[in-house]
């Protein structure tokens, strides 16, 4: 399954809707802040549009994989970019993402390091 989230992460980083779209249910819940918890398909990929159009540029590059049973698993990423009009970003990601046996997934959870890029 780990390479199930290098899977995703390479779709991620691709910012085309249409690769992330595979990934999501009806049934999926995510929360990236500063946004609230969310579930649905449709609303999950309304929020990655919105959240790539903040960014004139952004990449996630992942650093450490830890599998915490269950399907579940917890990874750090670094981000990297430039947001439109407030120059270089750059934040440390802890995700817990949770996949169904279908490979989908069911949960997904970011926790920021700094959230002054939100405020």
């Amino acid at each position: 399954m780990v390479c199930k989230i290098s899977d995703f992460m390479k779709d991620l980083n691709s910012l085309k809707i249409d690769q992330l779209e595979k990934w999501f249910t009806d049934e999926s819940v995510i929360w990236i802040p500063p946004s609230k918890e969310i579930s649905g398909k449709n609303r999950i990929l309304a929020l990655f549009r919105a959240i790539f159009r903040r960014y004139e540029k952004i990449e996630w590059q992942v650093s450490e994989i830890f599998h915490l049973g269950n399907e579940k698993y917890f990874y750090q990423t670094t981000s990297l970019g430039n947001m439109s009009g407030s120059g270089e970003y750059e934040n440390d990601i802890c995700t817990i993402v949770q996949f169904s046996e279908q490979g989908k997934i069911i949960y997904l959870s970011d926790y920021f390091k700094d959230t002054r890029a939100f405020n």
